[in-house]
């Protein structure tokens, strides 16, 4: 595994077990075995990753919002955290979180061969991962991409108006549309000069704080 710079998964097993065999193979049993994407990983590798690091990280007080695998000869694996207590996530925490799960992966390395590790922010258009996202969003706008056709659509653009259990209700131009999540393939915010004005006051804030306790622990 080689680290990169720092830059600013539900997964279901079904498996059948047939213990009377087949004609071909007697005795055999045989499993027949699926798998359901979300929206935090889009593949069974990227979700082993997130069980293999998410303890860590929720020890540390990070949430990892989703993981990505790219790359062919030479792969990339970035994964995307934020900080539970703020939504933040700087350069030094993405420092931290990769000091900490570089042991994690020299002992059960998820991915074969060599590859670039990123770890990044979610970045101010942030994309919805859980439906505990669209809850914190409400009153923000929102872009939403169906896996299949609904209504004659897979795209879809407007405020968040509603989340009921796992239905989600945007005001589009066209009117009000309930969506459930698990027929989302992506989701994230539009970037607004609202979503920038808070992104700078969280970001200040979260200076503020770092800096106080800095103080504290170093009293002159």
């Amino acid at each position: 595994m080689t680290k990169g710079s720092f830059l600013d998964i539900d997964l279901t097993y079904i498996a059948d077990a047939f213990d009377e065999g087949s004609a071909a193979d007697p005795g055999v049993r045989r499993f027949f075995v699926t798998w359901e994407p979300g929206l935090r990983a889009t593949n069974p590798v990227e979700e082993r990753v997130i069980a293999l690091i998410e303890p860590t990280a929720a020890g540390l007080g990070y949430r990892i919002v989703r993981v990505r695998v790219s790359g062919n000869r030479r792969k990339r694996l970035q994964i995307m955290a934020e900080r539970v207590s703020d939504g933040h996530m700087g350069i030094d925490d993405c420092s931290r979180l990769s000091r900490a799960l570089s042991p994690v992966f020299d002992l059960e390395d998820p991915i074969q061969g060599e590859y670039d590790l990123e770890i990044s922010s979610p970045g101010i258009d942030r994309p919805l991962m859980r439906i505990e996202d669209f809850e914190r969003f409400i009153g923000y706008e929102a872009k939403l991409e169906t896996a299949a056709m609904i209504d004659g659509r897979r795209r879809w653009k407007g405020v968040i108006k509603a989340v009921s259990g796992e239905e989600i209700t945007i005001a589009a131009e066209q009117g009000d549309a309930t969506l459930k999540f698990s027929a989302l393939a992506d989701a994230r915010l539009v970037l607004t000069d609202r979503l920038i004005e808070e992104d700078l006051k969280r970001a200040k804030a979260a200076e503020a704080a770092e800096a106080n306790s800095s103080d504290e622990g170093n009293p002159t």
